[in-house]
């Protein structure tokens, strides 16, 4: 008798669909994943509904792979519903190990971000200034759309969470490993961050290195770095000293400077205070109006420390105020 396949289900929260994409680059993989598993919730892909979820029992997924951040109410209902229903949960890809891209929106407040999109930009015209509501009385009847949160929240900030998937999107390879660790129940301890290493970029990185010391910092797209020099020694930030390794050099060998997206290396509380450490301790200067000067070669300290782990940092936003 055949063994009963793996019942999966895939969503995605506030994400850009590149980690659901992850899976088709698996290419020829997938006749391998297909053999012990079975799609029953993407509705990325397929056309599934949340009545589909609500009707299965609790505990009905064996697993599930949930990518994105929590941004609003729908996403935060859907991943409470998933979390019921679904045996393992695993946060897959940055954005709900992190936060992500979407969580650099917590260093403004909802009002200032409603007011650049649907009341400032260029593009507006909006001279009734309406902005999104809730609910909105309409002759038919009441429509409603999600609350925007005032802060975005990782998976992990909102349920309980088995495993993490680091990567933006992960190294498609992951897939089929974690589906054949549940498959075959030779699962790590809960709570491990799985496809990644426990060492940093740099240990792993094969660019060379000398004297790690810089006088000033330059955009990468305004220089034509040495694929074999390391990025730092040339003056251009790469995140790799406060990075996992695991993700296969994708961005390294395409001669662009590590993002970070592989999360903070264990027992590092706050990625972006690690690499700013790690940073300064590599100016060559010891003359303030000087490192000053180097420093503002960065031109957003915050969104190149932060890119993908601010609601997972110490900082999680910032302070507003009374705004």
């Amino acid at each position: 008798m055949s063994q009963a396949k793996l019942k999966v289900g895939v969503y995605w929260g506030a994400s850009c669909g590149g980690c659901d994409v992850a899976f088709l680059d698996i290419h020829e993989k997938i006749l391998d994943v297909i053999q012990v598993a079975e799609v029953k919730f993407w509705p990325c892909a397929m056309d599934f509904k949340y009545k589909d979820v609500e009707g299965y029992p609790d505990g009905y997924l064996d697993i599930t792979l949930f990518n994105g951040a929590i941004r609003n109410s729908e996403n935060e209902h859907v991943a409470r519903l998933l979390r019921k229903k679904s045996k393992l949960m695993v946060a897959f890809g940055a954005c709900a190990h992190m936060g992500g891209i979407p969580g650099l929106a917590n260093f403004w407040s909802k009002k200032d971000i409603f007011a650049s999109a649907y009341l400032e930009s260029p593009s507006t015209e909006n001279l009734q200034k309406i902005v999104p509501q809730v609910e909105t009385k309409v002759p038919e009847g009441t429509l409603k759309i999600p609350e925007l949160y005032e802060n975005v929240r990782t998976l992990a900030q909102t349920i309980d969470v088995d495993y993490t998937v680091p990567g933006c999107p992960p190294n498609p390879e992951q897939i089929a490993i974690v589906l054949g660790a549940v498959a075959s129940g030779k699962l790590p301890a809960k709570g491990a961050v799985v496809g990644a290493s426990d060492k940093a970029m740099c240990e792993d990185c094969p660019r060379k290195k000398k004297e790690l010391k810089f006088k000033k910092f330059q955009r990468r797209h305004l220089t034509h770095p040495d694929p074999e020099i390391c990025f730092m020694e040339q003056g251009i930030v790469c995140l790799g000293a406060a990075t996992r390794a695991g993700c296969g050099w994708r961005c390294i060998g395409s001669n662009m400077p590590c993002r970070g997206c592989y999360g903070p290396l264990p027992n590092v509380t706050d990625q972006g205070a690690k690499i700013l450490a790690a940073i300064a301790s590599h100016i060559d200067s010891e003359d303030p109006e000087e490192v000053e000067r180097i420093l503002d070669g960065i031109p957003d300290p915050a969104g190149y420390f932060y890119r993908f782990g601010l609601p997972l940092s110490l900082l999680h936003r910032r302070h507003l105020g009374d705004r």
